[in-house]
This record gives structure tokens, sequence and C-alpha cells, in this order.
């Protein structure tokens, strides 16, 4: 795997590197601007990136930004955000395309190195990942006008796990029931949010930024 890395904490940028390069992840670009970052995804044409929300010059969402652009540019390039607050209108951005291959993930989660790691490889392979806090903070956000407040406890907890990235064998596996009862969840899910088998994008994406752009 060919990454590149966008961040301008100097410390983490390079701690990126190191962990990335001991799991045999080849960083081909590591740079602290969105300009490079961008130049860098057109030279090296990565097999994904990380990004920071914030970079220069304000410091507020020209990563975001950068990482959009890039997409536009390469459409289906797997990108990994990072960020160290829990930003609900980033997430929502991130997802709009309903593409899939994008992850949102807090800046705390590197140190958890496998579950890092596993989150960007989730990303590569075309899925979506979302950092579990940013699903627990958004719902609490949002329960006052919940658009999806016809959904049943349990299908909010399933829908939650797929917001994650969490593939049906591993909802089945941690909510301790059948993998046929999670898809049973996941068509009631699509049915009450009206999202059809003809809709374009991935419906299990569509499923989640539908809450978002509630």
């Amino acid at each position: 795997m060919r990454v590149v890395i966008a961040e301008d904490y100097a410390l983490l940028r390079e701690g990126l590197k190191l962990l990335l390069a001991s799991e045999g992840i080849e960083v081909v670009a590591s740079v602290d601007n969105p300009l490079d970052f961008l130049a860098a995804v057109s030279a090296d044409r990565p097999d994904a990136a990380i990004v920071d929300v914030r970079m220069p010059p304000s410091f507020r969402d020209e990563g975001l930004r950068a990482a959009i652009e890039a997409r536009s540019l390469h459409p289906g390039l797997p990108i990994l955000v990072l960020s160290a607050y829990v930003e609900d209108r980033y997430a929502s951005e991130l997802l709009a395309s309903g593409a899939g291959a994008v992850g949102y993930l807090l800046k705390e989660r590197v140190g958890k190195v496998e579950k890092f790691l596993d989150a960007l490889r989730r990303v590569v392979d075309g899925g979506t990942v979302m950092d579990p806090e940013v699903v627990s903070q958004l719902m609490v956000r949002r329960r006052a006008s919940d658009p999806l407040r016809t959904l049943t406890p349990r299908e909010r907890e399933v829908l939650s796990l797929m917001a994650e990235g969490q593939g049906n064998s591993a909802i089945a596996a941690q909510l301790v029931v059948t993998e046929t009862a999670v898809s049973k969840h996941i068509r009631n899910i699509f049915t009450k949010l009206d999202l059809h088998p003809d809709d374009s994008g991935h419906r299990r994406v569509l499923a989640v930024l539908r809450y978002l752009n509630a």
C-alpha cells in the first residue's frame, strides 16, 4: 500500500510515517499544507491519503477542502480524515458523494494502532469508517429533531455500527445476534429511510448520510 500524509503537526506526521513503515506501508509523500498535498496526490497516485482537517493557512477546514478536491480530481481515491474534535459538518461533507472509501477518525485513535490500521485498510478496500465517538455525539446532538425517529432502538444501534464501517458479521458478533437478524434490521432501516435498491450510491453510506444531513 502506498500512502500520502497531509498533517501540519510535525510530531504526529513523523509518528504516522514510522507507524505505517513498521507495517510495511510505503509513505510516498508527507506534507504539511494543502497545496503540496494535492501536488503529491497527482504526482504519486497513492492508494490512500491520510489528511488532517485543519491545516494552514487559517487552520479551519483547508485539509478537508483539499481532500474533497483530491477526490474530485482522482475519483475513488480512499481518504482517511483525522480531526482533533467531533465536527458534524466535516463528517457530512466527507460522506456527501455516497461513494465510500472514506473515513473520519479522531486523532486520539492513532494511538490505538490496530484499530487505526484496521480503519485505514477498510477505507482502502472501499468501506466507510466513522469514529465511534463521532457517531455517538452526532446522535446526541440530533436527537431533538431526529429524522430517524421511526427506527427502533435496535435499528438505531445497527445504524450506529454501520456508520462506523462495520460489516454484517461484525455487527452480529458485537450485538450477539445472527447475521440474518442484522440483515433484517438493515432492510428495515432502508425501508424506513426510503432507500431503494436502485438508488445511486451505496445504501449503507446513504443511510448514514441521510441522518447527518437531516
